[in-house]
């Protein structure tokens, strides 16, 4: 027998529609229905209205009752660093004192200290730190999450983090993208040999996660300081060689053409984009890149804020995500993400939806299956403890989610 699931009495329905990311003036295009109902079989959405569900779909079914709140799509975190060992409170106080990221990395500290706890953590370790991030960010209302490798940067390491990341799909139910970022830094052993480290990125470690399947985007660093846009390339190309889809974070800090190169490589996503050129922001235009946008690490860095407002006027689609790591942004509150890009990019609330669900969905290839509430879709939406859309953006500082459906499934109650 089939399970469906109806839910009911739904104040406001607001979703985007479309199975691709939306850019321009659409990005700010949503459905909304009032006095609304929606229904799922077996996972999939399969009706959706406007005043009372038909007799016929509420027989045999689970009814949720909205009880007349704002329900949306499940949330898209386009950008974690999931899966790591450690915290770096000790770092606060230089940031405090404006010590540069950099020069912090050049002292052995950022990303290369986390490097040094994650490969001293048991597997079994880094599985209850992350699956107990993962609840919380299923609470917060997020269904589908990308995460990435990258605090390995040795063989071991990596394939560790990702097999992590394959172990807590089996444990809880937000959906798991993988990504691999061996490209994060240069470790510490290859400092004076950055050509052996690339030939065990591209020679070693690439072929072989494509060939496990252990991840389905290969990401790079390309920043000053860690790898050029060069070498980012060579990165990036052997990745898509052997079938894994290209990211890039880059021009976090400077413009160093990695922005152009995206486009130029029909990256599915450019990430961070802090110091974007107007050239870079017209590459990813034409190349048809999603900007995943980061306000929560401008925030917590206290840098500028990515121009967002720009992009939407140039055509990009912007998603915005979390960034949640333990050195640039030890905060998974996708909904506080939410807020910041509201008030400091400039985006309408119709815009911010789009960025964190039918954009994030698409900055994952996964646009024709979550980020909208349409026929077809999976059933993955968040009941909000809100009357309409306005009202999750003006209010911030608490967990404003209800209910979280996975698959046609309530896995959340507040």
């Amino acid at each position: 027998m089939k399970k469906r699931l109806v839910v009911s009495n739904i104040g406001m329905l607001a979703t985007p529609t479309g199975n691709g990311p939306r850019s321009g003036p659409r990005q700010g295009e949503i459905l909304v229905l009032e006095d609304a109902w929606l229904a799922a079989e077996d996972g999939i959405i399969t009706a959706m209205g406007q005043g009372q569900a038909p007799e016929d779909l509420l027989r045999e079914a689970q009814v949720l009752d909205a009880k007349g709140s704002l329900v949306t799509p499940g949330l898209v975190d386009a950008h974690t660093h999931l899966v790591f060992g450690g915290w770096r409170e000790h770092e606060l106080a230089m940031k405090r004192k404006g010590v540069p990221y950099l020069e912090i990395l050049a002292q052995g500290g950022g990303i290369l200290s986390t490097v040094r706890m994650t490969r001293q953590a048991t597997r079994e370790e880094l599985v209850e730190r992350a699956q107990k991030a993962l609840h919380t960010m299923l609470s917060l209302g997020v269904t589908t999450c990308e995460a990435k490798s990258g605090y390995g940067l040795d063989r071991d390491t990596e394939l560790k983090q990702l097999q992590v990341m394959q172990d807590l799909e089996k444990l809880q139910p937000v959906e798991l993208v993988r990504t691999f970022l061996g490209a994060h830094a240069l470790p510490v052993e290859y400092q004076n040999d950055r050509e052996g480290y690339l030939r065990l990125l591209t020679q070693e470690l690439i072929p072989y996660i494509a060939k496990e399947r252990l991840a389905e985007f290969c990401d790079v660093f390309c920043e000053t300081g860690v790898f050029t846009p060069e070498e980012s390339r060579r990165i990036l190309e052997a990745g898509q060689a052997h079938g894994l889809k290209a990211k890039i974070h880059t021009d976090e800090i400077d413009a160093l053409g990695g922005t152009e190169l995206a486009g130029q490589l029909h990256a599915v996503s450019a990430e961070h984009l802090i110091a974007a050129t107007d050239s870079g922001i017209e590459a990813l235009a034409q190349g048809g890149t999603v900007a995943v946008l980061l306000p929560a690490t401008s925030f917590y860095l206290n840098k500028p804020y990515a121009r967002a407002r720009d992009m939407v006027q140039a055509g990009v689609p912007v998603a915005v995500a979390s960034d949640y790591n333990p050195g640039s942004c030890p905060s998974l509150n996708l909904q506080f993400v939410m807020n910041l890009a509201c008030w400091n990019y400039k985006l309408s609330p119709q815009e911010v939806l789009t960025a964190v669900t039918v954009n994030a969905a698409a900055a994952v290839h996964r646009a024709d299956q979550v980020g909208t509430l349409e026929p077809g879709k999976q059933a993955d939406l968040v009941i909000w403890d809100a009357p309409n859309l306005d009202y999750i953006f003006y209010r911030f500082g608490e967990n404003l989610t209800r209910t979280v459906v996975k698959n046609g499934i309530p896995v959340w109650e507040a």
